[in-house]
């Protein structure tokens, strides 16, 4: 017996994770069948859990499946039970309904965009974002996502889709509204280069937040102070305009320069300018050094594309849910992790080692057994004695 099963009250099975998260999505989109359908809302959800952690498309699974209805029963009901605002409201709840409850009172937020690209037939894909050309496309299933960075978790809190005339300033806007109507402290708050600009400044500032945001080098001056010079603190302005009316936010820029010392095949002097306003940075290093916090977001993204339901349907309902899912699989497993199977301690909880492809492995294995996956196929001769041991 291992001092982490010794120090243990009880065991979780994989079996009791696919159930949390069949339970809460049931629980929180409650579609309504019919008293004659061959099918209810847990074996949707079942299989919805299984393609997410299997990483495969639902036919795929259903496929598989000896004793499960068909994909396209599945994705019926999808589409016809479920609407887009629906999707979108309840699964932001969703997503908060455990967070919430092993958040500090303060915590750090971060604002990203993800986008997928498409390479479909775009007269035919309502809701797609396009942006400058990235992976031989400039059309992509775009989405921008809230999040809580916590002793280095990260939980989704909030995911919003991105359509064609989105822009920075308008998704930021939505969720500093909604980190307003929510009960903790933010310590400062990180975003992409995305995000800078005049209008998201001016956010940031009116909802009086601590920020660290990656200086994009518009204009000259600007230019010419990341090309020359030492570390040191200058203070910029942006001159933006809306609805008619024009202004300018001024605000400190703290470059941070380092020797690449051959790093990514580079040399020289490495430049990086950072639009500061926080109590707790005094120097540009210390601001390149947390804005590096935000990086971790990258693996949040890795993990959602592992565990992602693979689809190529155009309906931009099932493409939001099915990220939803993703994301909600995530934040299960660091609730679970935080407060099922870390130790209570003096001091604080003590983390034991519970990667999330394992947890990933688990609840696939769950959902194998409970959709009846095939363990076995037909053969036209029977097994030798090569197939033994």
């Amino acid at each position: 017996m291992t001092k982490q099963q010794q120090q243990a009250d009880g065991e979780i099975h994989e079996d009791q994770l696919l159930n949390f998260l069949v339970n809460a999505l049931t629980g929180a989109f409650g579609v309504s069948l019919g008293e004659n359908a061959d099918i209810n809302p847990e074996d949707i959800y079942e299989v919805l859990v299984g393609a997410t952690a299997d990483g495969t498309s639902i036919s795929t699974l259903c496929d598989r499946s000896e004793d499960n209805s068909s994909s396209t029963n599945i994705l019926r009901h999808l589409r016809t039970k479920l609407d887009l605002d629906t999707v979108k409201t309840v699964g932001n709840t969703l997503l908060r309904q455990h967070t919430l409850d092993v958040l500090p009172e303060q915590v750090e937020i971060v604002v990203d965009l993800h986008l997928r690209p498409y390479y479909g037939d775009r007269d035919k894909t309502d809701g797609l974002y396009y942006n400058e050309a990235k992976d031989g496309t400039t059309a992509f299933h775009a989405y921008a996502t809230l999040y809580a960075r916590v002793r280095n978790k990260r939980y989704t809190l909030a995911v919003r889709r991105l359509t064609d005339g989105d822009t920075a300033s308008s998704v930021l806007a939505e969720f500093l509204g909604l980190v307003d109507s929510l009960d903790f402290e933010v310590k400062a708050l990180y975003v992409d280069s995305e995000f800078y600009d005049g209008k998201c400044l001016t956010l940031m500032k009116a909802h009086n937040l601590a920020y660290v945001v990656p200086v994009v080098a518009w204009g000259n001056d600007i230019q010419q102070e990341l090309s020359e010079g030492w570390s040191r603190e200058i203070e910029h302005d942006l001159t933006t305009e809306f609805d008619g009316h024009k202004w300018t936010v001024e605000f400190p820029v703290m470059i941070d320069c380092t020797y690449q010392m051959g790093r990514h095949d580079e040399e020289g002097v490495a430049r990086h300018g950072y639009a500061v306003d926080a109590p707790f940075i005094d120097t540009p290093r210390q601001a390149r050094r947390h804005y590096g916090k935000r990086f971790g977001i990258e693996a949040t993204y890795r993990l959602s594309e592992s565990s992602l339901i693979s689809t190529t349907v155009t309906d931009q309902t099932r493409r939001l849910l099915f990220v939803v899912i993703s994301l909600l699989v995530q934040n299960v497993w660091r609730y679970l992790h935080w407060k099922y199977v870390a130790t209570p301690r003096q001091g604080g909880r003590r983390l034991w080692w519970w990667p999330f492809e394992e947890f990933i492995r688990m609840v696939t294995r769950a959902a194998w057994n409970a959709l009846s996956v095939r363990r076995s196929i037909p053969a036209n001769r029977p097994p030798d004695d090569r197939f033994e041991r």
